[in-house]
């Protein structure tokens, strides 16, 4: 399985402050030296976190490949079309919401999507789709020419947490799905069926799949036992692991949980 680690949040405490600490470059020589074999990060039209400054050096200086997330935003993409990176990742992005909410719509902007797909690859970079793990939304995908689908594992990582955490006695709790647990392992064990379904249409269409969003130490294990993903990006949960083990374990830690 291979590991993308996200080191987004190293950039989101860095600019909390406004200041260059933590160094988002340590970060990225951190994670390729213990075990991460790609490096994803997403240049945010608010840059929020990332910023261009950020893409131009860790293109320059990383070992390993770098995944560019990015929207469908036209002056993003011309961005992204001249720096080049491995693999450029569409995501949907809202500037209110605090993280991705859900796959990108590959429906209701379709057009949109078909034109960023052909930008990218007339600059020759390799497309994935982060989207909602549906049997329609593969379809899609595989017709708008993406190579690869990343599934949002958003709904999975929020059932596993509200049924196995201390989620819904928090601040945090996920209202709508504030349910007794019977209904809460029903939709769960209904949302990796999913997942495994998506996955499975996918591998038969030709698209390599990752999955992503919400993963953890705890939960990934469930998308482990799905053989059609052969990818996990992982950021928020490396990172605020770090905080306490320090990068390098934590890094080193998720590695040897997804290795099969």
């Amino acid at each position: 399985m291979k590991l993308g680690v996200n080191i987004d949040h190293v950039a989101v405490l860095r600019e909390a402050r406004q200041v260059n600490d933590p160094d988002i470059l340590q970060a990225l020589y951190v994670a390729c030296e213990n075990g991460a074999q790609q490096i994803t990060i997403h240049l945010r039209e608010d840059r929020r976190h990332i910023q261009d400054a950020d893409v131009k050096n860790i293109l320059m200086h990383s070992k390993l490949p770098v995944n560019l997330e990015c929207s469908i935003n036209k002056e993003i993409l011309n961005i992204v079309s001249s720096l080049k990176p491995h693999r450029a990742t569409l995501v949907p992005e809202k500037r209110e919401e605090v993280t991705t909410e859900g796959g990108l719509d590959v429906f209701s902007y379709e057009n949109d999507v078909a034109y960023a797909i052909e930008q990218l690859h007339d600059a020759l970079i390799p497309v994935s789709l982060f989207v909602d793990p549906s049997i329609e939304a593969m379809e899609k995908s595989k017709e708008l020419g993406a190579e690869m689908v990343e599934l949002h594992t958003g709904l999975f990582s929020n059932l596993w947490a509200m049924l196995n955490t201390s989620l819904p006695h928090s601040n945090h709790s996920v209202k709508e799905l504030e349910l007794s647990r019977a209904e809460l392992s029903v939709r769960l064990e209904a949302s990796i069926e999913q997942i495994r379904l998506a996955a499975e249409h996918a591998n038969k269409l030709g698209l390599e799949v990752a999955a992503g969003h919400g993963l953890n130490y705890h939960n990934v294990h469930e998308m482990m036992q799905i053989a059609e993903i052969t990818e996990l990006n992982i950021g928020q949960s490396i990172i605020a692991r770090s905080v306490f083990t320090g990068l390098a374990e934590a890094v080193k830690e998720m590695k040897r949980i997804t290795s099969r």
